[in-house]
């Protein structure tokens, strides 16, 4: 009786091995991509959806500010679930490779697809989107042909005549970092001080603010990503339709470098769980799909350039040159954009 008790036991002991094994097979063979972004743009779930029908893997998501997304990568450390970290503006990119959260991507597509200009050399992360910073200009109060380069928002003709948003924010940010890698500190800091002493307003609110406040006459200039101004266009709503037509745009510095452009991109981080389903995963953000998904969701350009655009709005703003200077560079010169917009004075 002990004997056939003993070998009954064995035996459901084996059994629940076995069922236990299976399961953590199961786990192990889940189909899943734990991503962090910090974009908040309701157009992307084409792209969550669209990834998930064409490989099968589940996207969990969490969303959030860069920086929170950021600081809890880091203080996850080698238990972090995230496979992949997606954020706006090289400045946030860069940080986040310097702080040596991911891993470099062996991947020839990636290397294919996207132009050298918009990728980490060391292919820690890559440029999906691409966004230029424009001038905007009240038709009514600039002439066309009147302000061509970023350089002539110095110009002292153009004094209290010109709004932006904050120089601390990444977006002004990264444009001063471009013209520090371009011209130097010395020059890039006289051209803070000239654009901030031509300032109709302290900085204050979002590149829409700016192109509302040109639009009404409170300043005649405003700096802004394209993509806002596209939105206006773009826009059911008659008063934004308005703002647009009362502007017209300056892709800058066409006769020399080129429009200096920015991306929303990422890259696979260095303690993924799941490293095959993120490679997978930054493959389908160059994939034709997503490109166009980018394109028509948030009026942003493919940095794929094969990719047609159907987007009417974006289309008719025309083809332009941009800014070949590897964005990790604009990266480079952060601090020093920040240090001279504080010396002048630029809030």
């Amino acid at each position: 009786m002990f004997l056939a008790r003993t070998r009954f036991i064995a035996g459901a002991t084996l059994v629940a091995g076995a069922l236990v094994g299976v399961c953590s097979v199961a786990v192990a063979q889940e189909k899943v991509l734990n991503l962090y972004t910090a974009r908040h743009y309701k157009t992307d779930e084409a792209l969550y959806s669209g990834f998930t029908k064409k490989t099968g893997i589940k996207v969990n998501r969490i969303e959030g500010g860069e920086d929170a997304l950021f600081e809890r990568i880091k203080s996850e450390g080698a238990n972090s679930p995230a496979d992949v970290f997606i954020t706006v503006d090289i400045g946030r990119i860069w940080r986040a490779d310097q702080a040596g959260i991911f891993e470099a991507v062996k991947s020839p597509l990636l290397e294919a697809r996207i132009p050298a200009a918009f990728r980490d050399p060391n292919n820690h992360w890559f440029g999906f989107s691409a966004r230029a910073r424009i001038i905007a200009y009240n038709k009514a109060e600039v002439k066309s042909g009147e302000i061509k380069d970023y350089e002539d928002l110095a110009d002292p003709k153009w004094k209290g005549k010109i709004c932006t948003r904050s120089s601390a924010h990444p977006y002004m940010l990264s444009l001063t970092a471009s013209m520090v890698a371009h011209l130097g500190e010395e020059k890039a800091a006289a051209w803070v001080k000239g654009l901030k002493d031509n300032l109709a307003r302290d900085p204050k609110g979002g590149d829409t603010d700016q192109l509302r406040a040109a639009a009404a006459g409170e300043c005649a200039i405003a700096v802004s990503n394209q993509y806002y101004y596209v939105r206006l266009m773009r826009s059911s709503k008659p008063d934004d339709k308005k703002v647009a037509e009362r502007l017209a745009i300056v892709f800058p510095n066409q006769g020399n470098r080129g429009t200096h452009m920015n991306i929303s991109g990422g890259g696979m981080l260095k303690h993924a769980p799941h490293k095959d389903a993120a490679r997978q995963f930054l493959e389908y953000l160059a994939s034709d799909e997503a490109q166009t998904y980018f394109a028509n969701g948030n009026n942003e350009w493919p940095v794929v350039r094969s990719v047609k655009l159907d987007n009417p709005e974006l289309a008719s703003l025309g083809e332009f040159k941009h800014d070949s200077i590897n964005i990790a560079r604009i990266g480079q010169a952060q601090a020093t954009a920040q240090r001279i917009s504080d010396r002048a004075g630029y809030k």
